[in-house]
């Protein structure tokens, strides 16, 4: 599971890359929906009805039976090329490109008042998108705005600096051996608590300093070139002997860190410790120090690795001082090389996008802007969006399928032949305990304190990172604010936070392919009904059915159902195991195992969901597919993704979602319901043995 930092703020459970558009827009106009509260047909007429199939799509070459994924996305898989300035491209992406140039008209026509009051939103993200379109002036400061902090770094005489000053540059948003974020207790959900966990390293994953295959040796020596270049633009004299020790002390940092797969245990990652525990675990390092840097009055704090900070004391005290301020001094100017003039610019991009992940072209500077004024300012940009891409209806009927998913999943828990009566009355509590938010907030976020100037791109950002950080920090001591959300309305996703027990849905992810308006019940029901249920099934995942419905990490499960759930667990990992995008290379079964339980349970549920909208009847065939082809249709369709090579290794080290294709045929093959529905039989490729199926919820 995703925590919350004040610098990725998201406890999301994501489904994919963020994006939105304007396409759910005009399936307005072409419809009227009903308003009832039990279905979702749009009912102008019979004739009126469209499958939401994009039927140029369908590769006919290949049978439904062998491989769904390419039989319903084939055509757009072989002729739609990656962006020269992206890693991957498929249905998120191409809603946010839309989204991108929608916002731009917004940000654009707030730079262009000259009227706009101080302190206004509007004046702030005006200001924001000059700051980052002034490359002339980017140009000309180089790394001068970083020269201040980087003297603070370079003047420190001895060790016992070293707690604070990692704190403050961390505040400013710099990378450091580990870091913090507050959000609620998990054993105590209605109360707030500080977290500590592992960090500071420059590569995607501690397994990039650990594989000594021909492939990682030559990323770490890339990017050993990269520190010392980064390092040498910054003035650095000695930049490559400074490279060699920041490679050194980051793989001693990475061998002392859990894997993303210990981390993902909710239970072992929950360590209570008193100030003082930590202050003795970290051994030399002044953590009274560092905490009274970071404005924190706290007796007791979570700690999620006390390994990796026990064998932190240890790196600490054997690394020099002068070892210290060049990995300190690195990371900072890394943090905005981004920001910075060309020179910096053009060198993070050769390493981070075109080394890391095969990007070809940077994005036009405008798309940067974009993102990063989403990123800085995202609710102000937020409140437009919804205001002219989000209209009622679509929030009214999400709300009438959120109801009926939370129905059919409350008839697949009394359905199961693996759990006892005791712990399905504890399941259906925890489910009728879910809180789901649609759309929007109903509170937005207080930018007035943020100060954002014209002409100090860097200083916006290192302001924002202050204050999103006091914002955070100073929950600690109050009720916990529970209407907050972790994602902007613009953002093409969803999650579930377990500590919250909610499941929310921006505005932006309800729009074709994912919501369509204007569709039958069956596309819909196949695409946002089964997000719905993934991120209801997040609930009742591996680590999520930890958590009760009250957010509190607590057992509430009988012994003998818990070991029937984590063997069929097992069975799935096996299953995903075995899927290879590359020889060398699989899918992780046991980091991907949280997301695929959500979407094999998602997706049963939303099936359970349709038929139960029917009541009784049969669906109406369209475009020549019966409504249960069309439903599953509707699945492949939101997930079809190009990827480059670069960035497809990248996920299977580091994204606990499995690759697109899998999504489909790892789930389908083992829906009962599917084969029914396409005549799957035993010669067919994606068929698998009954008693090889895995069935949870």
């Amino acid at each position: 599971m995703k925590k919350v930092t004040f610098l990725a703020t998201s406890v999301a459970l994501a489904l994919g890359l963020t994006g939105c558009g304007e396409q759910a827009k005009t399936a307005t106009a072409t419809a009227t929906a009903t308003k009832t509260a039990n279905t979702m047909v749009v009912n102008e007429a019979k004739a009126a009805l469209v499958s939401g199939i994009e039927l140029e799509n369908i590769d006919h070459a290949v049978r439904a039976q062998d491989d769904f994924y390419q039989h319903v996305n084939g055509v757009w898989l072989r002729d739609t090329k990656i962006p020269d300035d992206k890693s991957n491209y498929g249905s998120f992406t191409q809603l946010y490109d839309n989204s991108q140039a929608a916002l731009k008209k917004v940000i654009e026509a707030a730079a262009a008042n000259a009227t706009v009051k101080a302190g206004s939103d509007e004046q702030k993200l005006g200001d924001f998108y000059k700051s980052f379109m002034d490359q002339s002036t980017a140009n000309k400061l180089g790394f001068d705005p970083l020269k201040a902090d980087l003297a603070n770094i370079a003047a420190l005489t001895d060790k016992k600096g070293l707690a604070g000053l990692m704190a403050e540059l961390r505040i400013k948003g710099s990378n450091t051996p580990f870091a913090w974020y507050v959000n609620n207790d998990e054993k105590k959900s209605s109360e707030y608590a500080l977290y500590v966990f592992q960090s500071g390293l420059g590569l995607p994953d501690r397994d990039y300093y650990l594989k000594n295959d021909e492939k990682f040796t030559k990323i770490r020596e890339q990017y050993q070139t990269y520190i010392t270049q980064l390092l040498a633009l910054a003035g650095d004299e000695n930049a490559a002997d400074a490279a060699k020790n920041i490679i050194a002390l980051e793989a001693k940092l990475a061998t002392a860190q859990w894997s993303r797969v210990e981390n993902r245990d909710a239970t072992k990652a929950y360590n209570k410790l008193t100030t003082a525990e930590v202050d003795t675990l970290l051994g030399d390092f002044d953590f009274a120090a560092f905490l009274a840097q970071s404005n924190l009055n706290v007796k007791e704090l979570i700690v999620s690795q006390p390994s990796y900070l026990a064998a932190l004391a240890g790196i600490y005290a054997e690394t020099d001082l002068t070892v210290w301020q060049d990995y300190l001094s690195f990371h900072f100017v890394n943090t905005y090389a981004s920001k910075l003039g060309d020179e910096f610019v053009d060198l993070n991009f050769a390493f981070y996008s075109t080394t890391l992940r095969g990007v070809e072209q940077q994005q036009p500077r405008w798309k940067t802007a974009v993102d990063s004024a989403n990123d800085v300012l995202g609710e102000i940009l937020g409140k437009v969006y919804v205001k002219d891409n989000f209209p009622p209806e679509a929030k009214q009927r999400m709300g009438v399928l959120v109801n009926n998913l939370i129905k059919a999943y409350g008839v697949a828990i009394d359905e199961l032949e693996w759990m006892s009566a005791e712990t399905k009355v504890a399941a259906k509590e925890k489910l009728n305990k879910f809180t789901p938010k649609i759309g929007y907030p109903d509170k937005w976020k207080d930018y007035s304190a943020l100060e954002i100037k014209a002409g100090d791109l860097v200083g916006n950002f290192i302001r924002h990172s202050q204050w999103a950080y006091a914002d955070m920090s100073g929950k600690l001591g109050k009720p916990v604010d529970r209407s907050e959300w972790f994602m902007t309305p613009q953002t093409v996703n969803a999650y579930y936070n377990p500590v919250n027990n909610e499941i929310v849905f921006p505005a932006a992810i309800l729009q074709p392919p994912f919501f369509n308006l204007a569709a039958d019940d069956a596309v819909n029901y196949g695409a946002i009904g089964a997000v719905i249920g993934h991120e209801l099934g997040h609930g009742f995942d591996d680590q999520g059915a930890k958590y009760d419905g009250d957010g509190n990490l607590r057992d509430w499960w009988n012994e003998t159902d818990l070991a029937q759930f984590q063997e069929r667990g097992a069975k799935l990992i096996a299953q995903y195991d075995g899927f290879k995008p590359f020889d060398d290379a699989h899918v992780n079964g046991s980091l991907t195992l949280g997301e695929n339980i959500g979407d094999l349970g998602g997706l049963t549920v939303a099936y359970k969901a349709y038929q139960m909208s029917l009541s009784g009847n049969k669906a109406p065939e369209i475009d020549g597919f019966t409504g249960e082809q069309r439903f599953f249709m509707g699945w492949a369709q939101v997930w079809r993704r190009n990827y480059r090579d670069e960035e497809l290794r990248n996920r299977l080290m580091t994204d606990p979602h499995s690759p697109s294709q899998y999504r489909v045929i790892g789930i389908l093959s083992n829906m009962p319901e599917f084969y029914q529905a396409f005549a799957v039989k035993a010669e067919d490729k994606m068929y698998v043995a009954p008693e090889q199926r895995v069935k949870i919820w």
